[in-house]
């Protein structure tokens, strides 16, 4: 699937419509500021939290970080796991912060 800019996840969020949203970010970026509706899972926990994430395979999932790295790892991983629907923000919270 391809990825995601921010100006489509801002309308796709506008129109209800969202996918689920991961942010990889450490816990203390989101807290300074996040997507609304976003669930923060930091990359080095992800291989841990794999459980929670079960009933999202089928399901189109948006991962980002701050500039687009961490996230692109995450999708990488999240695909390799069988989740086929996984879309990286390009740019990351950056490009959301400016769209």
């Amino acid at each position: 699937m391809t990825d995601i800019t921010a100006v489509e996840l801002k309308e796709r969020l506008t129109q209800n419509t969202s996918p689920v949203i991961i942010d990889v970010r450490e816990t203390w970026e989101n807290e300074e500021s996040h997507i609304p509706g976003s669930r923060n899972i930091p990359l080095g926990d992800l291989p841990g939290k794999l459980q929670e994430l079960d009933d999202l395979h089928d399901q189109e999932v948006v991962v980002h970080c701050k500039g687009g790295s961490r996230s692109a790892a995450a999708k990488a991983f999240l695909q390799q796991q069988g989740f086929t629907h996984v879309r990286n923000l390009i740019g990351g919270f950056q490009a959301y912060e400016k769209a």
